[in-house]
């Protein structure tokens, strides 16, 4: 009915976690019981992907729900124009009269929009896990602060909070890339953590000259160099998941307390994937799976019961969200968002849908090539724009899942190449 009370809104995002990265998404060593218990009881995304696998870039797009070739964020410094910013989710809702929160990592350029927020406990840069002298990790202080707003929050005004995680990012310029919370420090210790298939010195090998001299395979040797570094630091990645894991369910169990639980919409996702040594790499920013997949929950309280635990295995994007969050809250989504509402995926219906998207990794660095290409349900097409000549790769997904057989040059393969190529200039086209 029109006169249902619109309902809350809060959405996590972490950072750097690969869409595998959760006990729902069948990894047999990380615990997420929180998360996975929302999948079990809403909807599962398991083909969820960014359109540019940098932190900046993605988060702008998740609020603006659009390309990076229309926001324009393909740079750390670079703040959103405040045409973009006015139309991105949030703001749109607070238009509507919804109480706004953010906490954590903002990600983007320019000055910290505090003032355009209700509640603001937000940091500018990176952010550090451990500050000199204090004991207590970022993840609990961004809990605290979630707790705190919804401490605040009551039945009489619909809210939004963005909660925006460090973990599981590394952090940069410490002796050890995964300071985990101490108290998780017995936490998978001694449990086997499997190696992926490719990571090897032959899927390097098979990297072209200027992937293994990239900043990627600098960082391999400092987090997964041997055995050993391997085990640690993957498992540190996942203590610092089960941090945050922990903070959703005492989200969870403040809306119960509040009674606010039975009318919000909680999405937990993540920013961009994230290497832990296949192909012989570590970051993200290249197009390989496991830099752009991502982890992606819905669960809607309101959903009938034969409308829960529905597994959706459609392309969807973080351009996505911005459009589903607004057509939640029973609002115009803007014109300028290139994005789908997922809301019919989540209840189960199947509309027509998107067979490819444009992946664009525009970021200038030393150090990283320039990536662009399109995804299909089936293949995968890659453009690497900033060496000369310009290369392309191509992988069929269905007979090679880890993308270890480059068919650009198969001559069996050519009409593929050629269509694939065609397309990315219709979806770069489009973009704009």
């Amino acid at each position: 009915a029109h006169d249902a009370p619109r309902p809350n809104v809060l959405l996590f995002v972490t950072d750097d976690q690969r869409w595998d990265a959760l006990g729902c998404m069948n990894n047999p060593v990380i615990q997420t019981p929180n998360v996975d218990r929302l999948a079990a009881d809403g909807a599962l995304f398991t083909n969820a992907f960014c359109t540019t696998s940098i932190c900046m870039t993605s988060r702008a797009s998740f609020i603006t729900g659009q390309y990076e070739r229309r926001h324009g964020i393909d740079s750390f410094g670079v703040p959103l124009d405040s045409t973009a910013f006015e139309n991105t989710f949030p703001q749109v809702m607070r238009g509507a009269g919804y109480r706004i929160g953010f906490v954590g990592k903002w990600g983007l350029g320019g000055t910290l929009p505090k003032k355009d927020y209700d509640f603001w406990a937000g940091f500018g840069g990176q952010g550090k896990f451990y500050e000199e002298g204090d004991p207590v990790h970022l993840t609990r202080k961004l809990g605290d602060a979630a707790l705190k707003f919804l401490d605040g929050c009551s039945a009489e005004q619909p809210f939004c909070l963005q909660v925006s995680f460090k973990a599981a990012h590394v952090q940069d310029g410490k002796s050890w890339p995964f300071p985990a919370d101490t108290k998780y420090d017995q936490l998978y210790a001694g449990v086997p953590v499997p190696r992926a298939a490719t990571a090897n010195n032959t899927a390097f090998d098979a990297l072209p000259s200027f992937l293994k001299s990239s900043i990627a395979k600098e960082r391999w040797y400092v987090r997964f160099a041997t055995p050993e570094l391997f085990e640690q630091s993957v498992r540190d990645y996942y203590r610092l998941i089960t941090g945050v894991d922990h903070i959703v369910g005492e989200a969870i169990d403040k809306l119960r307390a509040k009674g606010l639980g039975h009318n919000t919409v909680i999405i937990f996702t993540s920013d961009n994937g994230f290497y832990l040594g296949e192909h012989g790499l570590a970051g993200k920013w290249f197009m390989h799976e496991e830099s752009i997949r991502l982890p992606l929950v819905i669960y809607d309280p309101r959903a009938a019961s034969e409308r829960r635990g529905v597994k959706v295995d459609k392309l969807v994007l973080n351009i996505d969200v911005a459009p589903t969050i607004l057509r939640f809250a029973g609002l115009d989504v803007p014109q300028s968002m290139q994005g789908r509402s997922l809301v019919e995926l989540c209840q189960g219906e199947n509309p027509p849908w998107r067979t490819d998207f444009l992946y664009e990794h525009r970021f200038k660095h030393p150090k990283i090539p320039t990536t662009e290409g399109v995804r299909t349900t089936r293949w995968k097409y890659i453009r690497y724009t900033s060496v000369e000549p310009i290369r392309e790769e191509l992988f069929d997904l269905h007979n090679d899942p880890l993308e270890q057989r480059d068919l650009a040059d198969s001559r069996r393969h050519i009409g593929v190449l050629q269509r694939l190529r065609k397309r990315w200039v219709e979806l770069a086209h489009k973009a704009e």
